[in-house]
């Protein structure tokens, strides 16, 4: 008898690889996806992130202005505060005199 070039088993065997290798591809292609999907999700994110760091900067700006700007705020208000209180004296001066 003569057996033919391949036995059943080696058949059954090829098969199964051949599944093997159709899954193999299937995942390598979802992976590539996924891959695609989380550099697009990473640029988007950098880009938010860039964002928020220029606010940050604009902001931090703004805050050392603003505290640069204290010593004069507080020398003016004394400054008001004394002419006020000066103003004030000389009001009671002069009603102390005329009440003399």
């Amino acid at each position: 008898m003569e057996r033919p070039p391949y036995s059943g088993g080696m058949i059954s065997e090829f098969n199964e690889l051949s599944e093997k290798i159709g899954l193999l591809a299937e995942m390598t292609h979802a992976l590539r996806r996924e891959n695609a999907q989380l550099r697009k999700d990473n640029a988007a994110l950098s880009a938010e992130n860039a964002m928020y760091v220029q606010r940050m900067r604009e902001a931090q700006e703004r805050v050392e202005a603003l505290l640069e700007k204290i010593p004069e705020l507080v020398q003016a208000g004394l400054e008001q505060a004394v002419s006020e209180a000066a103003s004030v004296t000389d009001d009671q001066l002069a009603e102390n005199e005329k009440e003399a």
